[in-house]
């Protein structure tokens, strides 16, 4: 049985995945209406979203998810009857360098929504909270460990990834101890359109651009499983129609590749597409490793697979070449962020 949702809240939803999960979201249902709150911090901008500002079903307000009178207001004045929370601190290096706004937003925010959001369930049957949260919660794998699926014990081993391990732990509280139907979701590195130039693919396509160096930590090694956004999108969707409440449920894309394969891929697709007198793979530098650098994540996704038939649509080979014309395509768009 599907859920139907006339009025969804997507918190962060000016951000890389949150802006890409609107317009798809819009895209499948035009019949309901989206209000996205998002902070507009560093990470986020709204002309992400200039394709769909002038749809009548969409709403932006900036506020900040630690305020309940502005999530409360929200709430009451839209009629909300589900909440997807994409706003997070996301970034490793800079929870390394600067952890307390990471405790602020993932832990502190996530608790504020979980808050307003039981106040409109004990007024409404019909309401759900679904939280957006990350595979770094379970640690690190070794070469021939078995992928993370769902009962894997939480061992997060960053600034970033105890914060987010935090939140997915009071989202699970909320549930079983007051009865707020939730969902969690747990999700693989994702990469494509709109996400800041400051993780691994954007950073790479930009410094590969512009003859920069691109750095590589440590070997080049550490493994990450890829998920294209849109992907992860549709997943989402499906779990917050389908999915059973108290439940999490892990999204993967099935490509575990390390991070130098990844930096090569791009510079090699980048050949094809604009050659250079040099070739792009003579950029890439290998720096000192960074603190506690997880070696290896892996996402077992058959139990989303199993009960709400989703796989990924995307190989690493169709999203990497789609993601590199992007941004080869969208250089304003990254350049205005860098400004």
């Amino acid at each position: 049985m599907s859920r139907d949702f006339k009025n969804v809240l997507v918190t962060g939803g000016s951000g890389f995945i949150g802006s890409n999960f609107i317009q798809n979201f819009l895209k499948n249902n035009s019949d309901c209406q989206i209000v996205n709150l998002d902070k507009l911090t560093y990470a986020g901008n709204e002309a992400n979203n200039d394709s769909i500002k002038e749809n009548k079903n969409y709403r932006f307000i900036q506020g900040d998810i630690n305020s309940e009178t502005i999530v409360n207001n929200i709430i009451e004045n839209y009629d909300i009857d589900a909440i997807v929370n994409f706003a997070a601190e996301s970034h490793v290096d800079r929870s390394i360098d600067g952890p307390a706004e990471f405790i602020t937003t993932n832990i502190l925010g996530t608790f504020n929504l979980l808050k307003c959001a039981l106040d409109a369930f004990q007024l409404k049957e019909n309401f759900c909270f679904l939280h957006v949260s990350t595979d770094e919660v379970y640690g690190s794998l070794e070469i021939d460990a078995p992928s993370f699926c769902e009962e894997n014990q939480y061992c997060p081993n960053s600034p970033y990834s105890a914060s987010k391990a935090s939140s997915d732990h009071l989202v699970r509280a909320w549930h079983h101890t007051y009865g707020l139907p939730v969902l969690t979701t747990n999700c693989s590195n994702n990469y494509g359109p709109f996400q800041f130039p400051e993780k691994l693919i954007p950073l790479t396509i930009d410094n590969a651009l512009n003859q920069k160096e691109i750095k590589v930590y440590g070997d080049g090694k550490n493994i990450r499983d890829w998920l294209y956004v849109r992907d992860h999108c549709e997943a989402i969707e499906c779990v917050l129609k389908r999915g059973r409440f108290g439940e999490v449920y892990n999204i993967g894309g099935l490509n575990e590749k390390t991070n130098i394969y990844i930096v090569e891929t791009i510079c090699n697709i980048l050949e094809d597409v604009i050659p250079s007198n040099s070739p792009y793979n003579d950029l890439i530098t290998f720096v000192k490793d960074r603190p506690g650098h997880d070696f290896r994540y892996s996402i077992d996704s058959s139990k989303i697979e199993s009960e709400l038939g989703w796989k990924p649509n995307e190989t690493f080979e169709t999203g990497i070449r789609k993601t590199v014309h992007w941004y080869y395509e969208n250089q304003a768009w990254i350049n205005s962020l860098k400004k």
